[in-house]
């Protein structure tokens, strides 16, 4: 695209991102690339394309298509500053990923006591058999993460907001402390998204996200990314090519799809979740709501600094009870689906049990949680949904 690419809105950034003439061939999407044998002219034409740079050009259906670069190209714009992006067949994948490509046998990684439960079993799995070791820390330790840092230390991982619990994090400090040892960083982005917290602009060296949630929109395609600060490409890449990672051409096609509307399901994401997370904090049944826009929240401070709006996840804790009181709250509910991950355009409840998954802080929020999934859907629609929930959860209680 022309014109200074650096100073358009992110209303505009979406639109026109990643849509280059070379990926689109001048129509108005990426077409569907789907490969895996490239055909060469000759011997010479193939024996020239194995010795040079195959990022964006056609080599092996593994190393990607337009399709999958346009996508990939859009993503990195939203991220100033970024150097590259890697895509993968989910969240999870684009996390071991970038993992791998910056650890070692013998090295030790920071992680927060709140992280994603795959995250954590990627940890206390994999990496450990591979001999790394993990430290968990308080995802609230900001700056004193300085004084968990070791000689082993390679990388500190953050997710800002915890997905659960929804602590925000620090992370210019974090960040700071770790560039003065030489400590890389790496943030699970897939809440804020770039258009609500400018990662590579923080100076995080990686920024990650599960693009099955905002950036897809749909619920229907499992997709991940990882975006490079400049120098750290590299090494990602040939990480990922050696783990054989790659992102199928027809979901990075959705991927690419979702990213168009983002912009403004985030907005109605955020409104509604807002609206609602307010009207629960006035209900006698809910004990605490972990929504980081409002000032009850751990690190809202912080929130309220460094990110530019929020989207539609957060938590509530019931004012008592236990299981049976709070499936009575979720299990009637109309508008809200049961299942697991979010940012979708759908409404989710899921009950929750971060203490499940705590090693290191052990926060009580005054009774047992219900993470809700806050999707398009007309938000006093939902309050009312999830006030007969309420009253059902009340009488549960007896």
């Amino acid at each position: 695209m022309s014109g200074d690419n650096g100073k358009i809105a992110d209303a505009t950034r979406v639109v026109s991102a990643g849509r280059r003439k070379e990926w689109t061939g001048g129509v108005v999407n990426a077409p569907v690339w789907r490969a895996s044998t490239i055909l060469y002219d000759d011997v010479a034409h193939l024996r020239e394309y194995a010795r040079t740079d195959t990022h964006h050009r056609l080599f092996y259906g593994r190393r990607g298509t337009p399709t999958q670069w346009s996508f990939a190209d859009a993503l990195t714009e939203l991220e100033p500053g970024a150097e590259a992006t890697f895509l993968y067949p989910s969240g999870v994948a684009a996390i071991a990923a970038a993992l791998l490509s910056v650890l070692s046998p013998g090295d030790e990684l920071l992680m927060p006591d709140s992280a994603y439960d795959p995250t954590r079993s990627l940890a206390n799995g994999l990496l450990r058999r591979m001999g790394i070791a993990t430290r968990f820390y308080d995802p609230l330790i900001g700056a004193g993460i300085a004084d968990l840092i070791g000689e082993r230390t390679r990388a500190i991982f953050m997710e800002s907001p915890g997905s659960l619990t929804f602590e925000v994090q620090d992370v210019p400090a974090i960040v700071a402390a770790a560039r003065a040892r030489g400590i890389v960083t790496l943030l699970d982005n897939t809440w804020a998204t770039p258009l609500n917290f400018r990662a590579i602009e923080r100076g995080v060296d990686y920024s990650i996200l599960a693009c099955t949630k905002y950036v897809v929109g749909h619920s229907d395609v499992m997709l991940g990314s990882v975006t490079a600060a400049k120098g750290r490409f590299a090494r990602l890449r040939d990480t990922s090519f050696q783990l054989g990672q790659v992102a199928s051409p027809d979901d990075s096609w959705l991927g690419s799809r979702g990213l168009r509307t983002m912009h403004l399901r985030l907005e109605r994401h955020h409104h509604s979740a807002l609206a609602i997370a307010r009207w629960l904090e006035t209900r006698p049944e809910v004990a605490r709501v972990l929504h980081p826009a409002l000032p009850s929240c751990p690190g809202h401070a912080l929130f309220a600094r460094d990110f530019s709006g929020a989207s539609g996840l957060f938590s509530f804790a019931l004012d008592g009870g236990g299981e049976r009181e709070r499936a009575a709250l979720i299990d009637g509910l109309d508008h809200f689906g049961i299942g697991y991950s979010w940012g979708g355009f759908e409404s989710l409840a899921l009950p929750v049990d971060p203490e499940k998954y705590r090693s290191v802080t052990t926060p009580d929020f005054g009774g047992p949680l219900v993470r809700l999934q806050i999707g398009l859907e007309d938000a006093d629609d939902l309050i009312a949904d999830l006030e007969r929930g309420l009253d059902r959860f009340r009488a549960a209680l007896g």
